[in-house]
């Protein structure tokens, strides 16, 4: 055999020798993300996180592998707790759904993974935007929209709770008529913006799912939040309070609807009075 056919004999060894080699890869790397399935099922998370690391490991174009990886490692960040262990796997779950986006840029969980990340570890803004982003690809998501309202409220209220402890006083729910002016102007300038939003977006959630009865509870807590602001409007301040009674009125009424639709509902009660 002259050289130019070794050569070529040699190379078409090599070549099939890649080819099995990234055969049995890939069947070692669907090995490795069942196991790692079957781990996340009995929310054993780390060994699940290293079986999904070994099958992208073996072959990185293996559909969902970066995904379950990313699911897994957000699955273990602990909501609150900002110590360097925590962030970091949270920003690694971040990275890698990040990379699923770059090819998929409209793969709505990875979105809406990335925005309950970063409410998680209470990176508030992060994590409104990230819902607008879900909102942008499927406009009619109601957790999206509700989660922006939860998020606004929680910071409107935070504002409330620290602008009423600096005249020694707590929210009375009930538009706070007796607090300083001053403070209520601080209130007023602080929050206004938060409470419009979210109440366009909590709007948007219960107008999305007609029976959402968390995001109705929330329209009620808003609209106490946006009685605070009424400060130089007294008609206006007793107008949403009425509207926040009414809606904890459909929050319970819808309650009630789902309870009385849930299987078992009816029939023998026990007596609560024995």
């Amino acid at each position: 055999m002259n050289r130019t056919a070794r050569t070529w004999a040699l190379a078409a060894g090599l070549a099939g020798m890649v080819i099995s080699m990234s055969g049995c890869n890939r069947l070692a790397a669907r090995d490795q993300l069942n196991k790692g399935v079957e781990a996340y099922k009995s929310a054993r998370y780390e060994e699940a996180i290293g079986h999904f690391q070994k099958a992208t490991q073996l072959d990185p174009s293996l559909p969902m592998a970066k995904t379950y990886l990313a699911t897994a490692l957000a699955q273990n960040v602990v909501p609150g707790l900002d110590s360097p262990e925590n962030l970091k796997t949270a920003q690694q779950a971040i990275g890698i759904f990040e990379e699923v986006l770059a090819k998929d840029p409209n793969d709505v969980n990875s979105l809406k993974q990335i925005a309950g990340i970063y409410y998680s570890i209470k990176k508030f803004d992060d994590a409104k935007a990230w819902q607008k982003k879900v909102l942008a690809v499927d406009p009619k998501d109601p957790e999206a929209a509700y989660t922006i309202g939860v998020i606004d409220w929680t910071l409107a209220h935070e504002n409330t709770l620290k602008a009423l402890a600096t005249a020694g006083a707590n929210d009375d729910g009930e538009g706070n008529a007796k607090a300083p002016k001053k403070v209520l102007e601080q209130i007023k300038d602080e929050n206004s913006q938060l409470v419009e939003e979210g109440l366009q977006y909590l709007q948007q959630a219960v107008a999305n799912r007609a029976n959402y009865d968390d995001a109705m509870a929330y329209m009620n807590l808003m609209y106490r939040e946006r009685a605070d602001i009424q400060c130089d409007d007294p008609a206006a301040r007793s107008a949403d309070l009425k509207t926040a009674d009414e809606w904890v009125d459909k929050t319970m009424a819808t309650k009630k609807a789902k309870a009385e639709k849930q299987p078992g509902a009816g029939g023998i009660v026990m007596d609560q009075k024995q």
